[in-house]
């Protein structure tokens, strides 16, 4: 019989009412269609059926491996891709199935950073060009015009304003990212999707845009959903962290009770697996390192998902009931000191 603490109902199904962004059985699925007539044989569950919320100037962190929806995810909440299912409740309106005309005013509220600073900024463009689009785009006038406004986003950025009328060609690639973002504050928004911001970058980089992102996170009260797949950089910058496998988020948590107690099998080999640099140490195990967890077996395919629990096939606790009863995501024990609850998506949840 399952040894389940003692959990009470995280109330998925209603919004945060105190939250900027609440979503509810989030899902997208990816027609397979094949011949002559192109007839739909299967779909890629890419994601299925997530709830989490973001607070305003509350950075929610989205781990998990490839190919576990992550930049779906991320692309469903700025509206890049349109739902097959579920609510994203903004400010407390449902904008899952906004048209592009609906979509355009909110879009002042709702910006995007890319993962590759190169591919998203149009090589043909000047920066001026690139950072001042939003402006037109939107048709916002700036009191001392457009220019005076972009040379204001570069200089809050850590660019000099004379780089106006350069190329993304001419920078480096932490310079072009700092121009991402830069145009994805140029609206002022509230919420802002960071999709692997800082992985394209060279590693003494990444901390410089990694704390860029938090000052303006405290001067601009901004809320970012941050996508990234290293954990250490989602430790140092989330309140919050979410852990996604195979479509479904299976574990959510204040971040430090996540990295020092988790409860999902799959968290814990995740948390195993993160490098802790300690030169005295000869075997290579850093102190207070629990022991590596090596999963065997490959990650099942999306379009054929296991039945019940996603990761029973290749989890070390499953037993008969994980395949066959899908565990809900249910909150353990009580809030965090920082006022946060704690769920997990098991049968046999570990560290309880």
């Amino acid at each position: 019989m399952s040894t389940e603490p003692s959990t009470q109902a995280a109330g998925l199904t209603q919004a945060d009412p105190d939250a900027l962004l609440s979503v509810s059985g989030l899902k997208k699925h990816f027609p397979i269609k094949r011949g002559v007539l192109q007839r739909q044989v299967g779909a890629v569950q890419a994601v299925d059926g997530i709830d989490f919320s973001v607070k305003s100037g509350e950075t929610l962190g989205l781990v998990g491996e490839s190919g576990c929806g992550k930049s779906t995810t991320g692309r469903l909440l700025s509206r890049l891709l349109e739902p097959t299912a579920g609510s994203i409740m903004f400010e407390g309106r449902d904008i899952a199935h906004l048209s592009t005309s609906q979509m355009r005013p909110l879009r002042r509220d709702i910006q995007m950073v890319f993962q590759d600073p190169q591919s998203s900024l149009n090589p043909r463009h000047t920066v001026g060009t690139i950072v001042g689009a939003p402006f037109h785009i939107q048709g916002i006038e700036t009191p001392n015009g457009v220019k005076r406004a972009v040379q204001d986003l570069l200089s809050m950025v850590g660019l000099s304003p004379e780089h106006y009328n350069r190329y993304p060609h001419e920078f480096s690639g932490g310079q072009r990212q700092r121009i991402g973002i830069a145009r994805a504050l140029a609206l002022k928004p509230k919420l802002i999707v960071a999709d692997e911001p800082v992985s394209a970058l060279d590693v003494s980089i990444q901390a410089q845009v990694v704390n860029l992102l938090e000052d303006l996170q405290n001067e601009l009260n901004l809320a970012y959903v941050f996508i990234a797949h290293d954990l250490s950089v989602v430790r140092h910058i989330s309140d919050r962290v979410a852990v996604m496998y195979l479509g479904k988020i299976v574990e959510i948590a204040d971040q430090s009770v996540l990295y020092t107690k988790p409860h999902h099998p799959y968290t814990t080999a995740l948390m195993s697996a993160v490098p802790i640099p300690d030169p005295d140490r000869k075997d290579g195990k850093a102190e207070g390192q629990v022991e590596r967890i090596r999963l065997t077996g490959d990650v099942p395919s999306p379009i054929n998902p296991p039945a019940a629990c996603r990761f029973n096939t290749r989890c070390w606790k499953a037993q008969d009931i994980c395949r066959t009863q899908e565990p809900p995501l249910l909150q353990i024990g009580g809030l965090s000191e920082a006022g946060f609850e704690h769920r997990v998506a098991c049968h046999f949840p570990e560290n309880v």
